[in-house]
């Protein structure tokens, strides 16, 4: 059954805006929409893909927790995946959750859960090697995180010794940094005497505050830490319980949630919600819901996980804060890629605490469906207590007649043309590179982490470079000389030269990382990885038609279209050659390994440990080479476990499960046919 146009369409554009907006909370601490607006296009999106499985892509917000660290700090892989959660948002969800989990289970008996209020902060994780606190990492993208140990240490309430004589080997504490509200409003008393920033909200102040460079500073703010569960756990076997495990945790020393409860049924589950919505306003913390577990350990294990979730546990959302003011006008961002966001200009207004001045509008359809005008007094919702949104216009107070808000025919930063793709909602402007706003994006996305990754470009300091005239597009970095970096603001020669290096030791790099680091809007790191595999030469991906490029893995139409549309492009060419030129390069690919036999199809492997002489992503890539899949976990479905020197808690598993552990001995015997 073919996928419908329009499908497609709405699905690569929630795809590019559940990405954008995983990257302004996750890694800038900067939400453009509330919770419940992303909520609402997350579930869209699933519910999309659940229609139509053809348009799940790897790299789907829908696969993955969030976005990627920061470069600022130094990255940290989480041995245990830290995973988002499932939302609810009344009661015939959280009943609907409840009867999902009895049929897997096989249970017509209550569950009992462990509840305890969702914290509205930033999620870490810390690891405590001999009862020593030895590392601290944000959650990150949910496979790795930031490095934040010296901060961390500098929080008051994480232990950085547990107590007690019986504590595990190593164990990952995992809870939410956040800040109360009194000591929120005292540092935002303190930050506008001495003239510095002011915070629109603790969980902003709480993850600012934390993802600082010099903890000094980091040491004076408010900060306070609650843990809601582990990763991992060695040497001692925790409780088989949710509860009884948050109460191992206080005993040796974790502060845990003074309002956590055992519950024997998904009625008391409802009656503990309703209970702590009415204290919410009472709580010395920000709030936005109830987070409910499975309490049962082993049947957590049963109930086992969707690709970004667990199916044990679920988030039941709070109802937003709704308050009125009057729009005043719209106005049009312009975006990386060249699309055109209306931002709703408003009477400031007060709402969750926080004075609010203009909401996103998402796209014209949006603001057409709700019939939004401008002079209109709206609704206005900040839910979650992050971002506000536009829920819908007071008709009954509209007074004459209003203007409507309308798309400019030409781009307000460079004046070029403003189209709209046939099937899509978003407007373009057309003007590429020519587009300051999409040069400047265009070049941050070159030097962002997973692209190029150039130490020393900063967002500012390329924001500096274009406005001055020194670089018009990528291939004007490589022509940068060290009196002109020197002269930037908050430059010196020092840095300049780093950057000038930083900058060299990028011309050697991967395919992958070359094509992911052009911006060709909807391919993500691992459809550049998919390119780079398949095709394996640059020139022959620029040269692909459309039914070439949709025969690469989890590359659809839509996908294809806009990689064949870029390279169509005269300019978008000169650059590439531009940067050719400048020595920007790649090893070479063997694709020999596609003639391997695929004895491994079918098949899934876990690795744990080291084996002499192969990293576990070279260890991966030579069983994914013969059809094997490769696992972070170890199940009742895994095929075996390679375990290498110290395979640690997973050679447990398996033996527990009764899976097939192979040495280093049978791992080369599989790799070598």
């Amino acid at each position: 059954m073919s996928i419908p146009k329009s499908s497609k369409a709405e699905a690569a554009q929630l795809r590019q805006a559940l990405s954008e907006h995983n990257y302004h909370y996750y890694v800038l601490d900067d939400p453009l929409v509330t919770d419940q607006e992303y909520d609402r296009l997350f579930r869209r999106l699933q519910q999309l893909e659940l229609e139509h499985p053809g348009l799940v892509t790897p790299d789907s917000p829908t696969q993955r927790v969030g976005s990627e660290p920061a470069s600022h700090f130094e990255s940290v892989t989480h041995e245990v995946a830290m995973l988002s959660l499932d939302n609810a948002f009344d009661e015939e969800e959280m009943l609907a959750f409840d009867r999902r989990l009895r049929d897997k289970l096989d249970r017509d008996s209550a569950l009992a859960y462990c509840a305890e209020p969702k914290l509205d902060g930033l999620a870490v994780s810390l690891l405590y090697e001999a009862g020593e606190l030895v590392r601290a990492a944000t959650r990150g993208d949910g496979r790795s995180g930031e490095n934040i140990t010296a901060n961390a240490r500098t929080i008051a309430s994480i232990p950085l010794r547990l107590i007690g004589d019986s504590l595990p080997r190593r164990i990952e504490v995992r809870g939410e940094v956040y800040m109360e509200l009194e000591g929120f409003a005292a540092l935002n008393r303190s930050q506008q005497q001495d003239g510095g920033k002011v915070f629109a909200n603790p969980r902003n102040a709480a993850a600012g505050s934390l993802r600082l460079l010099d903890s000094r500073i980091t040491a004076s703010r408010p900060l306070t830490f609650c843990s809601y569960g582990t990763g991992l756990c060695e040497g001692v076997e925790l409780p088989p319980g949710q509860y009884q495990q948050m109460q191992f945790l206080r005993a040796i020393g974790i502060p845990i949630s003074r309002q956590i409860e055992l519950l024997d049924s998904i009625d008391d589950c409802l009656d503990y919600y309703q209970r702590i919505l009415a204290q919410r306003d009472e709580l010395a913390f920000d709030i936005d819901g109830v987070v409910f577990k499975l309490d049962d350990i082993e049947q957590q294990r049963e109930a086992g996980f969707v690709s970004r979730a667990p199916r044990w546990a679920i988030a039941y959302k709070f109802p937003a804060q709704e308050v009125m003011t009057r729009l005043l006008d719209v106005d049009f961002q312009v975006g990386r890629t060249g699309a055109l966001t209306p931002v709703a200009r408003l009477e400031p207004v007060a709402v969750g605490g926080v004075m609010v001045s203009n909401a996103t509008l998402h796209n014209m359809d949006e603001i057409e469906r709700k019939d939004i005008r401008i002079g209109d007094i709206v609704i206005l919702r900040r839910a979650g207590d992050v971002i506000p949104e536009i829920v819908a216009p007071v008709i009954q107070q509209r007074e004459g007649k209003l203007k409507r808000p309308r798309m400019p025919s030409r781009c307000p930063v460079c004046n070029s043309e403003v189209i709209q793709q046939s099937g899509q909602a978003a407007y373009r402007c057309v003007g590429g590179l020519v587009c300051a706003a999409q040069r400047k994006e265009a070049i941050k996305h070159y030097a962002s982490r997973k692209a190029m990754d150039i130490e020393g470009l900063g967002d500012k300091l390329v924001e500096q470079m274009v406005e001055q005239g020194m670089i018009e597009s990528v291939a004007d970095l490589y022509h940068l000389e060290l009196e002109q970096v020197a002269g930037l603001e908050r430059m010196a020669e020092k840095s300049a030269q780093n950057l000038l290096q930083a900058l060299e030791q990028t011309r050697t790099t991967s395919l992958a990382r070359f094509i992911y680091a052009l911006g060709i809007r909807e391919v993500g790191e691992a459809t550049a990885e998919a390119l780079a595999g398949h095709f394996g030469n640059l020139e022959v991906i620029m040269d692909a038609d459309v039914e070439s490029l949709q025969q690469v893995e989890d590359v659809g139409p839509v996908v294809a279209e806009n990689i064949r549309h870029f390279f169509d492009q005269q300019r978008n060419r000169d650059i590439i050659d531009q940067l050719l030129d400048q020595g920007v390069n790649w090893p070479a690919i063997d694709l020999s390994h596609r003639q391997l036999d695929q004895s491994l199809a079918g098949k899934t492997y876990v690795i744990s440990g080291t084996l002499n002489g192969y990293s576990r992503d070279q260890a991966a890539s030579l069983l994914k080479a013969r059809g094997a899949k490769v696992s972070g976990s170890v199940s009742s479905k895994t095929s075996a476990l390679i375990g290498g020197e110290n395979p640690g808690s997973k050679l447990a598993r398996a033996e527990a499960l009764g899976v097939e552990v192979l040495d280093q001995a049978g791992f080369e015997s599989l790799i070598e046919g």
